[in-house]
Protein backbone atom coordinates (compact mmCIF):
# COMPACT_ATOMS: atom_id res chain seq x y z
CA UNK A 1 0.00 0.00 0.00
CA UNK A 2 1.52 3.66 -0.93
CA UNK A 3 1.89 5.70 1.47
CA UNK A 4 2.58 9.62 1.91
CA UNK A 5 6.42 10.10 2.94
CA UNK A 6 8.48 12.13 5.36
CA UNK A 7 10.26 13.39 2.61
CA UNK A 8 7.76 14.37 0.26
CA UNK A 9 6.35 16.71 2.84
CA UNK A 10 10.21 18.22 3.32
CA UNK A 11 10.00 18.67 -0.40
CA UNK A 12 6.33 21.01 0.06
CA UNK A 13 7.74 22.96 3.15
CA UNK A 14 10.94 23.85 0.83
CA UNK A 15 8.58 24.83 -1.89
CA UNK A 16 6.80 27.32 -0.04
CA UNK A 17 10.12 28.79 1.18
CA UNK A 18 11.40 29.00 -1.89
CA UNK A 19 8.64 29.20 -4.66
CA UNK A 20 10.97 31.01 -7.70
CA UNK A 21 11.65 29.09 -10.97
CA UNK A 22 15.14 29.16 -10.50
CA UNK A 23 15.10 26.73 -7.26
CA UNK A 24 12.60 24.63 -8.70
CA UNK A 25 14.20 24.40 -12.03
CA UNK A 26 18.01 23.28 -9.64
CA UNK A 27 15.34 20.42 -7.62
CA UNK A 28 13.01 19.17 -11.04
CA UNK A 29 14.85 15.69 -10.55
CA UNK A 30 13.59 15.53 -6.89
CA UNK A 31 10.30 16.89 -7.80
CA UNK A 32 9.58 14.27 -9.71
CA UNK A 33 10.43 11.74 -7.55
CA UNK A 34 8.17 13.17 -4.92
CA UNK A 35 5.50 13.14 -7.64
CA UNK A 36 5.61 9.35 -8.67
CA UNK A 37 4.80 8.61 -4.82
CA UNK A 38 2.02 11.20 -4.65
CA UNK A 39 0.64 9.24 -8.34
CA UNK A 40 0.74 6.07 -6.34
CA UNK A 41 -0.47 7.41 -3.19
CA UNK A 42 -3.77 8.50 -5.27
CA UNK A 43 -3.90 5.53 -7.61
CA UNK A 44 -4.77 3.57 -4.12
CA UNK A 45 -7.20 6.10 -2.84
CA UNK A 46 -8.55 5.28 -6.42
CA UNK A 47 -8.35 1.71 -5.76
CA UNK A 48 -10.35 1.26 -2.47
CA UNK A 49 -12.77 3.85 -4.02
CA UNK A 50 -13.61 1.54 -6.60
CA UNK A 51 -14.23 -1.36 -4.58
CA UNK A 52 -17.70 0.44 -3.29
CA UNK A 53 -18.21 3.04 -5.53
CA UNK A 54 -17.77 4.13 -9.37
CA UNK A 55 -15.34 6.55 -10.40
CA UNK A 56 -14.72 7.07 -13.90
CA UNK A 57 -12.00 9.77 -13.58
CA UNK A 58 -9.10 10.54 -11.05
CA UNK A 59 -7.17 14.04 -11.99
CA UNK A 60 -4.22 15.12 -10.41
CA UNK A 61 -3.72 18.64 -10.57
CA UNK A 62 -0.57 20.51 -11.93
CA UNK A 63 2.05 21.88 -9.51
CA UNK A 64 2.51 25.14 -11.70
CA UNK A 65 -0.32 28.21 -10.88
CA UNK A 66 -2.42 29.95 -13.27
CA UNK A 67 -1.17 33.80 -12.00
CA UNK A 68 -2.44 35.67 -15.29
CA UNK A 69 -5.16 37.14 -12.81
CA UNK A 70 -3.95 36.76 -9.64
CA UNK A 71 -2.16 39.12 -7.15
CA UNK A 72 -0.02 36.11 -5.55
CA UNK A 73 2.77 35.53 -8.96
CA UNK A 74 4.54 32.58 -6.58
CA UNK A 75 4.87 30.63 -9.64
CA UNK A 76 3.89 26.92 -7.84
CA UNK A 77 1.56 25.18 -5.40
CA UNK A 78 3.03 24.65 -2.48
CA UNK A 79 0.81 21.29 -2.47
CA UNK A 80 -0.34 18.28 -4.38
CA UNK A 81 -4.42 18.02 -5.23
CA UNK A 82 -6.50 15.45 -6.68
CA UNK A 83 -9.94 14.60 -7.24
CA UNK A 84 -12.04 11.69 -8.55
CA UNK A 85 -14.99 11.72 -10.21
CA UNK A 86 -18.11 9.50 -9.80
CA UNK A 87 -19.32 7.37 -12.95
CA UNK A 88 -22.37 8.12 -15.13
CA UNK A 89 -25.52 10.67 -15.09
CA UNK A 90 -26.59 8.75 -12.02
CA UNK A 91 -23.94 9.22 -9.41
CA UNK A 92 -23.35 12.22 -8.64
CA UNK A 93 -20.95 14.15 -6.26
CA UNK A 94 -17.53 14.70 -6.26
CA UNK A 95 -14.40 13.43 -3.98
CA UNK A 96 -11.25 15.73 -3.67
CA UNK A 97 -7.65 15.07 -1.14
CA UNK A 98 -5.08 17.84 -0.89
CA UNK A 99 -2.03 17.08 0.74
CA UNK A 100 -0.15 20.29 1.96
CA UNK A 101 2.15 20.29 5.03
CA UNK A 102 -0.03 21.27 8.13
CA UNK A 103 -3.06 21.74 5.76
CA UNK A 104 -4.33 18.46 4.45
CA UNK A 105 -8.00 17.56 3.81
CA UNK A 106 -10.32 15.22 1.81
CA UNK A 107 -13.85 16.99 1.04
CA UNK A 108 -16.75 15.35 -0.84
CA UNK A 109 -19.43 16.99 -2.21
CA UNK A 110 -21.08 19.87 -4.98
CA UNK A 111 -18.52 21.98 -5.56
CA UNK A 112 -20.03 24.17 -8.34
CA UNK A 113 -23.39 23.25 -9.06
CA UNK A 114 -25.15 24.12 -12.26
CA UNK A 115 -27.61 26.31 -12.56
CA UNK A 116 -30.32 24.13 -13.08
CA UNK A 117 -28.99 21.29 -10.51
CA UNK A 118 -29.09 24.42 -8.02
CA UNK A 119 -32.30 25.07 -8.25
CA UNK A 120 -33.36 21.49 -8.53
CA UNK A 121 -31.89 21.02 -4.48
CA UNK A 122 -33.27 23.96 -3.41
CA UNK A 123 -37.01 22.94 -4.30
CA UNK A 124 -36.07 20.16 -2.70
CA UNK A 125 -35.38 21.34 0.50
CA UNK A 126 -38.53 23.92 -0.05
CA UNK A 127 -41.04 20.22 -0.56
CA UNK A 128 -38.64 18.25 2.60
CA UNK A 129 -35.50 18.66 4.11
CA UNK A 130 -36.09 16.11 6.51
CA UNK A 131 -34.17 13.73 5.36
CA UNK A 132 -31.61 15.76 4.50
CA UNK A 133 -31.37 16.70 8.26
CA UNK A 134 -31.53 13.47 9.58
CA UNK A 135 -28.64 12.04 7.33
CA UNK A 136 -26.49 15.52 8.70
CA UNK A 137 -27.05 14.83 12.19
CA UNK A 138 -26.63 11.20 12.20
CA UNK A 139 -23.38 10.70 14.85
CA UNK A 140 -21.10 8.80 13.02
CA UNK A 141 -21.82 11.14 10.13
CA UNK A 142 -21.16 13.97 12.20
CA UNK A 143 -17.88 12.53 14.02
CA UNK A 144 -16.00 12.19 10.39
CA UNK A 145 -17.57 15.15 8.45
CA UNK A 146 -18.34 17.97 10.83
CA UNK A 147 -20.99 20.72 9.84
CA UNK A 148 -22.53 21.73 6.18
CA UNK A 149 -20.04 23.97 4.49
CA UNK A 150 -20.04 25.90 1.40
CA UNK A 151 -20.77 29.55 0.22
CA UNK A 152 -24.35 30.95 0.68
CA UNK A 153 -26.71 33.60 -0.26
CA UNK A 154 -27.03 36.19 2.63
CA UNK A 155 -30.79 35.80 2.47
CA UNK A 156 -33.14 33.91 0.46
CA UNK A 157 -32.72 32.83 -3.48
CA UNK A 158 -35.02 34.96 -5.52
CA UNK A 159 -39.07 32.98 -5.37
CA UNK A 160 -38.01 31.08 -1.83
CA UNK A 161 -39.54 32.31 1.47
CA UNK A 162 -36.83 33.37 3.47
CA UNK A 163 -38.49 32.35 6.38
CA UNK A 164 -38.58 29.09 5.26
CA UNK A 165 -37.35 26.96 8.03
CA UNK A 166 -34.98 25.21 5.62
CA UNK A 167 -33.68 28.22 4.65
CA UNK A 168 -30.17 27.27 6.22
CA UNK A 169 -29.98 25.14 2.91
CA UNK A 170 -32.42 26.69 0.60
CA UNK A 171 -29.33 29.42 0.35
CA UNK A 172 -26.16 27.31 0.05
CA UNK A 173 -24.54 27.86 -3.28
CA UNK A 174 -22.04 24.86 -2.57
CA UNK A 175 -23.08 21.76 -0.56
CA UNK A 176 -19.50 20.80 0.66
CA UNK A 177 -18.19 18.40 3.88
CA UNK A 178 -14.43 18.86 4.60
CA UNK A 179 -11.98 17.09 7.38
CA UNK A 180 -8.57 17.78 8.09
CA UNK A 181 -5.13 16.00 8.83
CA UNK A 182 -2.00 16.43 11.00
CA UNK A 183 1.12 15.32 9.19
CA UNK A 184 1.02 12.59 11.91
CA UNK A 185 -2.35 11.34 10.89
CA UNK A 186 -1.16 11.85 6.77
CA UNK A 187 2.37 9.97 7.23
CA UNK A 188 0.47 7.35 8.84
CA UNK A 189 0.26 3.58 7.40
CA UNK A 190 -3.56 3.87 7.75
CA UNK A 191 -3.74 7.23 6.14
CA UNK A 192 -5.32 5.64 2.73
CA UNK A 193 -8.24 3.73 5.34
CA UNK A 194 -9.14 6.42 6.89
CA UNK A 195 -9.61 8.49 3.68
CA UNK A 196 -11.56 5.61 2.48
CA UNK A 197 -13.88 5.03 5.49
CA UNK A 198 -14.54 8.92 5.49
CA UNK A 199 -15.54 8.77 1.80
CA UNK A 200 -17.36 5.74 2.38
CA UNK A 201 -19.40 7.52 5.18
CA UNK A 202 -20.65 10.46 2.91
CA UNK A 203 -22.07 8.22 0.43
CA UNK A 204 -25.91 8.27 2.44
CA UNK A 205 -25.46 12.20 1.12
CA UNK A 206 -24.19 11.29 -2.06
CA UNK A 207 -27.11 8.51 -2.46
CA UNK A 208 -30.31 11.34 -1.66
CA UNK A 209 -28.54 13.74 -3.85
CA UNK A 210 -28.28 11.49 -6.82
CA UNK A 211 -31.69 10.87 -6.34
CA UNK A 212 -33.02 14.34 -6.26
CA UNK A 213 -30.78 15.13 -9.27
CA UNK A 214 -32.25 12.47 -10.93
CA UNK A 215 -35.83 12.74 -10.20
CA UNK A 216 -37.91 15.19 -10.70
CA UNK A 217 -40.67 16.97 -7.30
CA UNK A 218 -42.78 13.96 -7.97
CA UNK A 219 -40.13 11.41 -8.44
CA UNK A 220 -40.43 10.59 -11.61
CA UNK A 221 -37.00 9.37 -13.02
CA UNK A 222 -35.47 12.14 -15.42
CA UNK A 223 -32.88 9.75 -16.83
Amino acid sequence: MSKITKETLNFLKDLAKNNNREWFAENRVTFKEHETVIKEFYQSVLDNLNKHDQIEKLKLFRIYRDVRFSKDKTPYKAHFAGSFTRAGAALRGGYYLRIKPGESFIAAGFFGPEKEDLLRIRKEWEQDASEFREILNTTAFKNIWGNLEGEELKTAPKGFDKEHPAIEFIRKKQYLFTRSFTDKEVLSSSFTKTIDESYLAIRPFFNLMSDILTTNLNGESLL
